[in-house]
């Protein structure tokens, strides 16, 4: 019954932490490396780094809701948004990039 989700490749679901600035703050996020291609993918159709796209949606739920009580949380219902306004993006194909493949060429913190 499960198969199809206990069979998957485990470097779906391992973790890598990413270290960034938000809002001016330096701060590491960790989250499972399927989540972090569907970030890179959202900046990149953006044309922002990652980094970017991160620290302005930080400051748009600052600005909507207040401070969030787990950003990384907000981050994976951000992932599930995108797949639920994109169905038919292929998401086989950005689970077979690599990190560097997805992440724009320029690379900046925001401050």
């Amino acid at each position: 019954m499960c198969q199809i989700f206990a069979g998957q490749d485990p470097e779906r679901y391992a973790s890598q932490t990413r270290s960034m600035r938000l809002n001016g703050q330096s701060t590491s996020i960790r989250l499972e490396n399927t989540f972090w291609e569907i970030i890179d993918e959202i900046a990149r159709r953006d044309n922002v780094s990652t980094p970017t796209f991160i620290s302005t949606l930080h400051s748009e739920v600052l600005q909507l809701r207040g401070e969030p009580t787990n950003f990384t949380s907000l981050l994976r219902c951000a992932c599930l948004k995108f797949i639920e306004l994109n169905p038919g993006i292929p998401m086989h194909d950005m689970s077979s990039r690599t990190f560097e493949e997805t992440e724009p060429e320029h690379k900046f913190s925001v401050v």
